[in-house]
Parts: C-alpha cells; sequence; structure tokens
C-alpha cells in the first residue's frame, strides 16, 4: 500500500492552523510557561519559581487539597512607534498547575518574590505528616 502526501496542500492546511490559533485568544500566551524548581522537606515543600519581570499584584497562587496553582501575567512595556529590530521579551499570562503527592495546609503558606524568584513554602497537612506510633505490651 502506497501513502502518497500532496505537498501543495501542507502549507495551506498550515496557514489555515495559524489564522484559527491567532483568533482564539490573542492575551492568552499558552507557550508562556516559567521553570520550577520542588524541594520535598520533612514536613514542607518549598517551590521555585523563575519568574523575572512580574510583580506581586499580578501574581495569583492557589492552593486546594494537594494542587498548586500559580498564575499571573507579564507586562512588557513596548513603544508601538519605535522601530524594534529585535522583541524576544515574552509578555502575556502564564497559567501551571502542580500537583504534589501529599494534602498540603494552606493556612501556613509563606510566599516571597525577590529578584524574579518566587519562593513558596508550603506545609503537608497535618494527616500527611508521618508518624511514629509506639506499641506497648499488655
Amino acid at each position: 500500500m502506497t501513502l502518497y502526501i500532496n505537498p501543495v496542500r501542507r502549507p495551506y492546511r498550515r496557514r489555515m492552523m495559524e489564522e484559527m490559533l491567532r483568533d482564539w485568544d490573542e492575551d492568552y500566551a499558552p507557550n508562556l510557561t516559567f521553570p520550577l524548581d520542588v524541594i520535598a522537606g520533612k514536613d514542607s515543600f518549598t517551590i521555585k519559581a523563575l519568574l523575572p519581570g512580574v510583580q506581586p499584584d499580578d501574581l495569583d497562587i492557589h492552593i486546594v487539597n494537594e494542587i498548586v496553582t500559580i498564575s499571573g501575567e507579564i507586562k512588557v512595556e513596548r513603544e508601538e512607534s519605535e522601530n524594534y529590530l529585535l522583541a524576544e521579551r515574552p509578555s502575556g499570562k502564564f497559567h501551571r498547575v502542580l500537583t504534589l503527592p501529599t494534602p498540603l495546609d494552606s493556612s501556613k503558606v509563606e510566599a516571597d518574590l525577590e529578584n524574579g524568584i518566587l519562593t513558596l513554602v508550603v506545609p503537608k497537612a497535618e494527616e500527611a505528616k508521618p508518624r511514629t506510633i509506639k506499641v506497648t505490651r499488655k
């Protein structure tokens, strides 16, 4: 069996897909992402995210059970009257969901944003912490 792909139609399909994606939602940049480090401690998790240019007011953090959601917006001021030769600084909305292995205590979370690095210290819920049970003889 021979499979033949018509190369003439391929650019047309690609152009259609690009137009559909461009018209979708211009405020949301699905490719805008940021790197994370997650450190598991005995009683908590430490999450470090690289978010250069993000202001604390432009950041939303939600914690429900074992799910941490970090979302926000990177705003870059560009003059439309300027003739940019290169404009690579990302801008737009971002959204990242992280599922941790144990339930979290959202009432005791500490968040700090310094020099473009977000640091979250998220304690584990009491029922998720390991306990030592002593067995006695009767």
